[in-house]
């Protein structure tokens, strides 16, 4: 069995177990959904603290920029 036919019994399966679940442009969605495994989990919790740290770590430099650099930053020479 090659991976296009394992695929569609997978499909086939899932469909029959989903039932009517819906049938709008989302039931297809919920039909082929499943649960990730655990190397999943950690890849996509991997990029998304990753993801945190670079944004918080920008705002954090532009902070520090803001307040140790001379005054040519602030606005009518406060």
């Amino acid at each position: 069995m090659d991976i296009v036919e394992g695929s569609w019994k997978v499909q086939d399966k899932i469909e029959e177990k989903a039932g009517k679940i819906g049938k709008g442009k989302f039931g297809r969605i919920l039909k082929m959904a499943r649960k990730p495994d655990m190397d999943e989990y950690k890849k996509t919790l991997l990029i998304v603290v990753g993801g945190l740290m670079l944004i918080g770590g920008v705002g954090f430099l532009i902070f520090w920029l803001w307040g140790n650099l001379p005054d040519y930053f602030m606005i009518g020479g406060m």
